[in-house]
């Protein structure tokens, strides 16, 4: 009996590719072409354009540097304002105790008017009594004005809305209209703040005032009243 090899029987060829092989080989490298064919038609769209980033952040910086400023001014503007609130509180921090002497004041100034000179020459008691209540005004006056509170002249001044509070008028045709010919309570101001009007009697019936020559302290507004804060 003939016994057949394996190696003398002939190897089988491999196998055709199928139709349907072939054709999911050319839809797979037909895809992949598309793809790169269209990620490289896209490609120009994705990336950005130099001149237009860079306006865009030319704006962005604009935009941040305005904020900026405006922040930095309105820190500022806090903090001058909060510098001055400060200060005002300091400079006028005795507005409130001032107000409560004053009647003191006004006290000392009603009894020195009822002790007239020639009663002070013919009682040495009355005489005594009086001058201490004139030292004792005085430096009470003194230890107001060491916080910047002082009297209002106003005897024969030009009636100051800002300064003065008119209780009545009063025929008078020796001096200009409008002249204060009596003062029935002192004002008082502390600095450049007004602290309590001067009442006071206006004449009326006399001749027109005449303006008032600007000097130098005028001009730069130094002169009585011009500018004075009323707002205590």
């Amino acid at each position: 009996m003939t016994q057949t090899h394996a190696k003398d029987q002939p190897r089988d060829e491999a196998p055709d590719a199928t139709p349907e092989a072939e054709e999911t080989v050319e839809d797979t490298t037909t895809g992949a072409e598309d793809a790169q064919s269209s990620d490289g038609a896209d490609a120009p769209a994705v990336e950005d354009d130099p001149g237009a980033r860079i306006a865009e952040l030319e704006a962005e910086v604009a935009r941040l540097n305005r904020e900026y400023l405006g922040a930095l001014a309105e820190a500022q503007n806090t903090k001058r304002m909060a510098d001055k609130r400060i200060q005002d509180n300091s400079k006028y921090a005795v507005s409130n105790l001032a107000k409560a002497i004053l009647p003191v004041a006004d006290n000392m100034d009603r009894a020195l008017a009822a002790a007239p000179q020639e009663a002070r020459e013919a009682d040495p008691h009355l005489k005594n009594l009086a001058v201490g209540v004139e030292m004792t005004a005085k430096e009470l006056l003194n230890a107001l004005g060491q916080y910047g509170v002082k009297r209002i002249e106003a005897m024969n001044q030009p009636f100051d809305p800002n300064l003065h509070q008119a209780m009545q008028e009063m025929e008078n045709q020796d001096v200009p209209a409008g002249t204060v010919v009596q003062v029935f309570q002192d004002g008082y101001v502390i600095h450049d703040r007004l602290l309590r009007p001067a009442m006071v009697v206006v004449s009326k019936g006399g001749p027109k005032r005449q303006a008032p020559v600007a000097d130098a302290s005028q001009a730069e507004g130094g002169a009585g009243g011009q500018g004075l804060d009323t707002s205590v």
